[in-house]
């Protein structure tokens, strides 16, 4: 490509810090990386990498938590046209050998302590702390200058693999600066944004969501290892933070902790949810409790890179329930099996079209081509639309319980059961049945102080709900199975229980 009128994500940063100079860019522990510093890391630690004899197109894996050596590391790949490949920490054995052996990661690049389950993967390790002192010194190699077009290959993100293999969603440099544009358009971002970031950076929507295109229009972030609680509520306080993402788990665990209520949280002006589907009874107690924040709601997958769908602050009273429209760069349909448009309010699966998508799936031709059948990409998500175009989430294809030859969306019931004032966390799900083919099931995690027996809860959702869509056994727990991005892991569920 024409060097003058290429695009990549790491051109972007670099305008970036041309931009914002000693502005301070991103905080992590007692480091406050500039945006001029933060983009002489990302070319020495891309020479650094260079200097071992890795080429532009060779796979580096990432397989450590939060820090800004991570960070760092992620634009050194994408400057240098090394490929990123983040894999979750919590990974180990066969399925962290997969993932290293099916990319062809020449270099893993390892967090503390993590390091011996690296044993036996034949791959070799580095510590991304050490990479620190690399990004600091001004007599590090050189940065290359390799020859990338925005259509280069920038990161394979492997999905969560529920029902088979995970596969590597291959992401380009121009799938993720279209995504960065949408974001930036839809989502409100400003130079002035004070940004916490506390979910898992190897996952898309912590990264490409929030992170990257915050850092490109100026915005400050604050980045920790995970979102533990009180931590998160004391830096909102202490930062005067402007601008939190969470998904639904983290946002309960949040309103549940004591510090909710003594913290001054009055600072954030944009609090942003998604990654799994928020129920309405907790979203209208957030709104209630922090008046003066906006809610966006985000929703999307890995392959869309991740964000397809927002719904703005103005548009959730009327809408509680949607994901809003598609963003500035997705077309979105519902369509039956045979690709027709679905009527309004008609149930259907979610197809996209956007430069947002992944070109296909590391070496996984059959899969790319079921996933783009009929020229659109497929979600996996049953939904519909309003007669104003917001669009609805049922569920995912898989989550959908057949009970007795008919079908019923797993949310709906959780719905119902969120709003009984003892419930604080519900997951609903099809369990093996020789009657029912799929039993209606419901796990329930109580509020601290609160108690109640299950037929109190069963009658409780007989008010609201035909008798088909009742929970056939109800599960008493004292948390949900969740991945290190707070997303509720329900396959965990029916392997254990079936």
């Amino acid at each position: 490509m024409d060097p003058l009128r290429r695009n990549t994500v790491g051109d972007a940063v670099r305008r970036a810090a041309r931009l914002f100079r000693d502005r301070s860019a991103l905080v992590f522990h007692d480091r406050d990386w500039s945006f001029n510093a933060l983009n002489l890391a990302a070319d020495r630690v891309a020479g650094h990498f260079a200097s071992l004899g890795i080429r532009p197109g060779d796979r580096i894996a990432a397989y450590g938590r939060n820090s800004d050596a991570y960070y760092i590391a992620f634009l050194a790949c994408l400057r240098g046209g090394f490929v990123h490949v983040p894999v979750n920490y919590a990974l180990t054995g066969e399925e962290l050998s997969y993932i290293l052996g099916q990319s062809g990661s020449c270099l893993v690049l390892s967090g503390a302590g993590l390091e011996g389950n690296l044993d036996g993967t034949g791959v070799r390790s580095m510590p991304l702390d050490s990479l620190i002192p690399i990004a600091l010194d001004p007599a590090a190699p050189a940065a290359p200058d390799p020859d990338l077009d925005d259509d280069s290959l920038a990161q394979i993100v492997y999905t969560s693999g529920t029902t088979a293999a995970p596969k590597g969603a291959m992401m380009s440099h121009k799938a993720m600066m279209s995504q960065y544009y949408s974001v930036i358009h839809n989502m409100d971002y400003a130079e002035t944004d004070r940004a916490l970031a506390a979910l898992p950076l190897y996952h898309t929507a912590q990264t490409h969501a929030f992170t990257t295109p915050q850092l490109l229009v100026g915005a400050r972030t604050i980045l920790i290892e995970s979102p533990v609680p009180e931590l998160v509520l004391r830096l909102i306080e202490q930062e005067r933070i402007t601008s939190f993402f969470a998904p639904p788990t983290v946002w309960i665990s949040l309103l549940r902790h004591p510090d909710f209520a003594t913290r001054d949280l009055a600072s954030l002006e944009k609090i942003y949810y998604g990654a799994s589907i928020m129920p309405v009874p907790v979203l209208q107690e957030l709104r209630e409790r922090l008046p003066k924040a906006g809610p966006y709601n985000c929703y999307g997958q890995t392959e869309i890179a991740p964000a397809a769908t927002v719904l703005l602050p103005h548009q959730h009273d009327a809408r509680p329930a949607s994901c809003g429209r598609p963003m500035l760069n997705v077309e979105t349909r519902v369509v039956d099996p045979d690709m027709n448009d679905v009527k309004p309010g008609v149930h259907g699966e979610i197809v996209h079209r956007s430069p947002h998508l992944l070109t296909g799936y590391w070496n996984k031709p059959a899969e790319t081509a079921e996933a783009f059948a009929g020229g659109w990409f497929h979600s996996g998500d049953v939904g519909y639309f309003d007669d104003e175009g917001y669009l609805y989430i049922v569920d995912r294809i898989r989550d959908v319980i057949n009970t007795g030859g008919v079908l019923v969306a797993s949310r709906e019931v959780e719905e119902v059961l969120f709003t009984h004032p003892a419930v604080s966390e519900v997951a609903v799900v099809g369990l093996p049945d020789p009657k029912w083919i799929e039993a209606v099931t419901a796990f329930v995690v109580l509020r601290a102080g609160h108690a109640v027996e299950a037929e109190t809860l069963l009658e409780h959702a007989r008010a609201h709900l035909a008798g088909f869509k009742l929970p056939k056994k109800l599960v008493f727990v004292d948390n949900l199975p969740r991945n290190t991005a707070g997303k509720l892991l329900k396959r965990e569920l029916r392997k254990q229980y079936s």
